[in-house]
């Protein structure tokens, strides 16, 4: 879509596939002192790890139906799980703490994705796909009647709700300097961005990009034929301010100013992206395919333009 597309996404540019056989892969995470990615199989309950030298293996099952992960500031694993309607803190030792499962007094519908700012605070999206999938039990009903997107307190004792008004709220992501919140909404087809305040609240949301497939001129209906090219889910931030959004035929890049770039296809249906590797050039890439039997994947590819790092 635009020639600044070349200088972020290298002409020879290839997706390297890490492993396969998967169901439906969700929130990578990587771990640069360690050197290893970890990242949810979200239908088959588990948190899988891989590493270099050993592949794919599990790391903890069963997860939650684990959803989005990321890194606290002490390098803790910050999980949503879709099914136990909660967000957690793995700590040093492995013990899981709950961060947030209720809001005034009703269940949190089903995490979905989790992001933390350089204060420690942490802001998760909670639609309700745990419960319409059946992931959260056969007889979970949704309590909050809407799908928000909330604020952890830096330390944890208080749990705000930022913005009520998504249909789908999803993968979200901060601009460089955190002056600036994207959104995704997954049945929109659209990323909002929103002023982060000094408080930690935001305001004055508008759109930032919609990611219609060609020739759409709205956001078109969730039917499986329009699932199955990708959907807004996934999305993560560049040191330069680019953002990276998987939607219709893979990943979406814009600008800072929201100026569709280009699209990075991607071998298959991708869910979720994350940086990585020692220079967080790397991108890797979860695979959501949902095939019988199962083969989703797990890739990765170089860019030019380093990510925001995680602890």
């Amino acid at each position: 879509m635009s020639s600044e597309f070349k200088r972020i996404v290298p002409d020879n540019a290839k997706f390297e596939k890490l492993g396969s056989g998967c169901v439906f892969l969700e929130g990578p995470v990587w771990f640069a002192k360690e050197g290893y990615l970890l990242f949810s199989d979200l239908h088959d309950n588990k948190i899988k790890k891989w590493t270099p030298t050993e592949g794919i293996t599990n790391f903890r099952v069963p997860s939650g139906c684990a959803n989005g992960n990321t890194l606290d500031k002490q390098g803790r694993l910050i999980t949503c799980e879709d099914g136990s309607r909660r967000v957690t803190r793995t700590e040093h030792d492995g013990t899981i703490t709950t961060i947030a499962s209720h809001y005034e007094g009703k269940s949190l519908n089903s995490p979905n994705d989790v992001i933390v700012k350089s204060d420690g605070s942490i802001y998760f999206t909670d639609p309700p796909a745990g419960i319409v999938s059946g992931r959260a039990g056969k007889d979970a009903k949704q309590e909050l009647p809407y799908c928000g997107v909330f604020r952890v307190s830096p330390d944890g004792k208080m749990l705000t709700l930022l913005i009520e008004d998504f249909d789908m709220p999803n993968g979200l992501a901060f601009s460089p300097d955190e002056s600036k919140l994207y959104i995704d909404d997954t049945k929109k087809f659209h990323i909002r961005v929103f002023d982060v305040k000094e408080d930690g609240t935001i305001a004055n949301g508008r759109i930032f990009a919609n990611l219609f497939g060609e020739g759409e001129a709205s956001a078109p209906a969730m039917s499986p034929s329009v699932v199955a090219k990708g959907v807004p889910d996934g999305m993560k931030v560049d040191l330069e301010g680019n953002v990276y959004c998987t939607g219709p035929g893979g990943i979406w890049l814009f600008n800072p100013e929201g100026e569709h770039l280009g699209t990075i296809c991607t071998p298959e249906k991708s869910s979720n992206l994350a940086w990585g590797d020692g220079d967080w050039k790397t991108m890797y890439v979860t695979g959501a395919t949902r095939l019988t039997p199962p083969n989703s994947s797990l890739y990765r590819i170089r860019l030019n333009i380093p990510g925001i790092p995680l602890p």
